[in-house]
């Protein structure tokens, strides 16, 4: 992966935020160039990035225990995945790997550090977005798994 610095894509958890917080978000993420394939995170491994798609497609998929595996979601620009890493330290819940070549940000924990240091105001805007938008994706996963019991 390259990284090259560069604004951030428009998503949902950035809704709100200040032009200031934004800066500080920007000049703190990284952009990279992921192949087509490559897995940009594995299910079970620590991280401590979040990523932000600019443009292609990120799939995520999880394991199941007979060993095959689930698409979750596919996602694409303006979308994110990978924000529990920065809430929790637990490992990551799900792959997501590259669906064609993807252009994506990344935002690491300490930036969000960071602002909660700087602008703790836009830093509690950042987290209810981010809670709004994870309990946003679990009511669709609950959704889709309730239909197939």
């Amino acid at each position: 992966m390259e990284t090259i610095p560069a604004l951030l894509p428009p998503i949902s958890i950035l809704a709100g935020l200040s032009e200031k917080a934004r800066e500080l978000l920007s000049k703190e993420s990284g952009r990279s160039i992921i192949p087509e394939g490559e897995f940009i995170v594995r299910e079970g491994e620590s991280g401590n990035r979040m990523f932000m798609i600019e443009s292609g497609h990120v799939r995520i998929c999880k394991r199941c225990p007979d060993a095959t595996e689930v698409q979750l979601a596919l996602l694409g620009p303006n979308d994110s995945f990978g924000e529990g890493c920065i809430l929790t330290t637990l490992p990551r819940v799900a792959s997501a790997q590259a669906v064609g070549e993807v252009v994506a940000h990344t935002l690491s924990s300490i930036t969000f550090y960071h602002l909660y240091r700087a602008m703790p105001e836009q830093y509690s805007i950042l987290i209810l977005n981010i809670a709004r938008d994870l309990a946003r994706r679990l009511q669709l996963l609950d959704e889709r798994f309730a239909a197939c019991q």
